[in-house]
C-alpha cells in the first residue's frame, strides 16, 4: 500500500495496489503542469486508489489529443493525478505523480517507459557523470573560501 500527500496535507491518495507501470514524460503538458523538465508517473488501476479530501480539475486535450483531467490542491497547487480518456484500457487507469508518495522503496524503482524523448531538454537524465552530487542539503548555500575573481 501507497499513501501520498500534497505539500499542505489536505489532500491524501493511498493505493491499495502496486502500480501496474512506471514511466518518464517530457511533454509540454507535463512540464507545464509540474514546473519541471519531466514528470515520473506510478500508474494504478483506478479502482486501487482512494482519495480523501477535494482536489481541483483541470480538463484539456493534450499534445497526444487525449483529453487528460489533470487532479491537484487548490490550497497549495500541488500536482497529484491524472486521467486520460479516451484510450482503450487506460481509462480503467490513474497517472500519479511519484513525487507526492514518502515510501523510498516506491521512489526507487526505474521507470519502465519514458514518454516524448523528442522533447526531451537536451542531456536530461543520460548524465551520469555529474560533478557535484548531494545526499542531503540543509537549505544553506556555501561559497568556496577562495574568492571567485571578476572582470570590472
Amino acid at each position: 500500500m501507497a499513501i501520498g500527500v500534497c505539500f499542505c496535507e489536505k489532500i491524501r491518495i493511498r493505493s491499495t495496489g502496486e502500480p501496474v507501470a512506471t514511466g518518464l514524460c517530457h511533454c509540454t503538458d507535463c512540464r507545464k503542469l509540474t514546473g519541471t523538465l519531466y514528470t515520473y508517473s506510478l500508474i494504478f488501476k483506478s479502482a486501487e486508489i482512494k482519495t480523501s479530501g477535494n482536489p481541483e480539475k483541470i480538463t484539456k486535450p493534450a499534445e497526444s489529443g487525449n483529453i487528460i483531467e489533470n487532479y491537484f490542491c487548490s490550497n497549495c497547487g500541488t500536482p497529484l493525478y491524472a486521467y486520460k480518456f479516451p484510450s482503450g484500457e487506460w481509462d480503467s487507469l490513474v497517472i500519479t505523480r511519484v513525487g507526492i508518495f514518502d515510501d523510498l522503496d516506491l521512489l526507487e524503482r526505474k521507470p519502465a517507459v519514458e514518454l516524448y524523448v523528442r522533447s526531451r531538454a537536451g542531456d536530461v537524465l543520460r548524465s551520469s557523470g555529474l560533478v557535484i552530487k548531494i545526499a542531503e542539503f540543509d537549505g544553506l548555500i556555501r561559497w568556496p573560501e577562495k574568492k571567485i575573481k571578476t572582470k570590472k
